[in-house]
């Protein structure tokens, strides 16, 4: 995100209200700053300090925000996990995201820069919100103290499944994939159930 003048609440809802209906009427595809700007009633510039492409923007606005927040304290690993994995599956199958997730992953890997900053500007703060609640963990025995690779290991079983269901696997996930992929993922971490 750039810096610059305090952001405007009031621009903020005009772009995400734009960017959802040209979701609905173009497609990722066929969004674009310049639509979203002209739907808004802003101007380009003001779009540019908050994102510097249309994939972050979109990503920002349709998935999960620019600060995600960890789950309550279940108390338990395995709950955590299930309320992160439950709050994962939530964004991504929720309408606007289905819609752009095929086109921002080949965005992604079409644009290295694009891929560097979505790294530094998105997983980052997801790993550190999973990080908070392995150090939750940590803290009441349940697993060692995590490092920056059991994090990362676990931020990629969280997203993978959710993902190959959704956009690989025809769409639909079983009822009980919350429960088993926290399974899978205390199993993964080596935690004391």
């Amino acid at each position: 995100m750039n810096r610059g003048r305090p952001r405007s609440g009031h621009i903020d809802e005009a772009v995400a209200a734009a960017v959802r209906e040209l979701l609905v009427e173009h497609g990722y595809q066929g969004l674009s700053i310049d639509r979203v700007a002209a739907r808004a009633g802003v101007g380009k510039a003001g779009i540019y300090r908050r994102w510097r492409s249309k994939a972050e923007m979109v990503f920002a606005v349709v998935v999960h925000g620019e600060e995600p927040v960890p789950p309550a304290d279940t108390g338990t690993l395995r709950g955590d996990l299930a309320a992160l994995v439950g709050h994962v599956a939530r964004l991504l199958s929720a309408p606007h995201a289905r819609l752009v997730m095929p086109g921002l992953v080949a965005d992604l890997a079409a644009d290295p820069g694009l891929s560097e900053r979505f790294a530094a500007g998105f997983v980052d703060r997801e790993r550190a919100v999973l990080g908070e609640i392995l150090d939750r963990a940590a803290g009441r025995g349940e697993i060692t103290s995590p490092t920056a690779d059991d994090v990362a290991f676990a931020h990629t079983l969280v997203l993978g499944p959710v993902f190959a269901y959704l956009f690989l696997g025809g769409g639909a996930m079983p009822s009980d994939l919350t429960d088993r992929l926290a399974g899978a993922l205390v199993a993964a971490l080596g935690a004391k159930e």
